[in-house]
């Protein structure tokens, strides 16, 4: 199928071809038809399957058959950079249209605050918000979204592990109740199937590739002891600066981010660590410089593991084993994007092992154990079934509680 079979306006054809956006994905082949004829839809699909195009191109094709200066679409996301990723996406394919859009998000001064108040009183046809950011503009009650035909809730299943499913709810009755509502989710938990039933009326349902890696992405992981790591990963990229353009090194702490790049530089190895620490500025220049290919290396956190189309990343390494069994997808979803393919490498220390298998579960396939570099020494076997608790932070032993009084002038130990 190609795109000019869905017979969108002109100038949104137009921006596609310009694009060279010829063939749709599975997830826009199914979902766009739905979209387009107003039917509300749940849409489930893994990351780098096109989810935003999906639901972006029906409604600038709406759009662009009108002529209107007020909000007609809001779309909800749980972080800024997917808001940005999503108002860029917007702006190409508009190109040739006079639709308008903002993104909508935390962390800004006070003079993006009143460009995104002066949007919402004013009106952009399509808001990108973040719902801490949009509950702060709704509470100071000047937003007008009278006129909105259309909600979108992207990455919603994020959104609620985030704790934003109050907020979401609250939005809502600010909203037009006769209106086109989606939700795009890369899970179908209990949870969204709950959202759902509160949110949209008689959706439609697309499942494309439901808990599946891409077909692409060839999946090896280590056995590796903590104290290894940094050494593996030095290993791995040392004299690779030409095979290995583009490479994500997920790690599960900002304070574990700072380290390795540091130690990764202080080896000649030059990354560029991304985390919440960083300033918004910081960040949308780190993303840039990643995009261009200027930084080789990324350290980040899993700000990162959902919503950010970045193309052409060779390697994925999780540097620790995540933990939601989901997220695996979610981040090595980062490379084989659409059609291309890549290689993703997990650290498997002798404490996530049952994690890790809990993930081979998911995917329902056994992710190949690479054996260690030998000047690396031995590393853990790998032995799921077997529970091994992590020692007491810092490697010491809790004191046995004691209820004989302490001497005169010290505490007493507590449990």
């Amino acid at each position: 199928m190609k795109f000019s079979e869905f017979n969108f306006e002109p100038s949104l054809q137009e921006g596609l071809d310009a694009m060279g956006f010829e063939n749709p994905t599975p997830i826009q082949e199914q979902a766009i038809p739905i979209i387009l004829k107003g039917k509300d839809l749940i849409g489930c699909a893994q990351t780098g399957t096109g989810k935003t195009a999906a639901f972006v191109l029906p409604i600038l094709n709406k759009l662009a058959k009108e002529d209107t200066n007020s909000t007609n679409t809001l779309i909800i996301v749980p972080t800024r950079e997917l808001a940005l990723q999503i108002d860029q996406a917007l702006q190409g394919f508009s190109y040739f249209t006079s639709v308008s859009s903002i993104a909508i998000y935390g962390g800004s001064d006070g003079s993006v605050f009143e460009t995104e108040k002066k949007a919402l009183t004013q009106g952009a046809n399509v808001i990108i918000a973040t719902p801490g950011r949009l509950m702060a503009h709704l509470n100071m009650g000047y937003v007008k979204l009278d006129d909105l035909k259309h909600l979108i809730l992207d990455e919603a299943d994020r959104m609620l592990d985030m704790g934003f499913v109050d907020d979401i709810l609250k939005i809502t009755t600010y909203l037009p109740k006769n209106r086109q509502t989606l939700m795009f989710s890369a899970t179908m938990a209990p949870k969204i199937r709950t959202l759902a039933t509160k949110l949209l009326n008689d959706p439609e349902q697309i499942s494309i590739s439901l808990s599946k890696p891409a077909e692409g992405v060839l999946q090896g992981a280590y056995l590796v002891y903590d104290a290894q790591k940094n050494n593996l990963i030095k290993s791995l990229l040392e004299g690779k600066e030409k095979e290995l353009s583009s490479v994500i090194i997920f790690v599960s702490t900002k304070q574990k981010v700072k380290e390795l790049e540091r130690d990764l530089i202080k080896a000649g190895i030059m990354a560029k660590a991304i985390h919440s620490d960083l300033e918004q500025s910081e960040r949308e220049q780190v993303l840039r410089d990643f995009r261009s290919k200027q930084t080789q290396i990324l350290v980040a956190t899993d700000i990162l593991s959902r919503g950010i189309d970045i193309e052409d990343i060779n390697l994925v390494i999780n540097y620790d084993v995540p933990g939601d069994a989901a997220d695996y997808i979610h981040r090595i979803g980062r490379t084989a994007r659409a059609s291309s393919t890549g290689v993703a490498l997990t650290f498997i220390n002798e404490y996530d092992q049952q994690k890790f298998a809990q993930i081979e579960t998911l995917i329902a396939a056994e992710v190949n154990k690479i054996p260690l570099p030998a000047h690396l020494g031995e590393g853990p076997v790998y032995a799921p079934d077997v529970r091994i608790k992590k020692p007491f932070a810092g490697g010491a032993k809790k004191k046995p509680f004691r209820r004989n009084p302490k001497p005169q002038g010290q505490r007493p130990q507590s449990r």
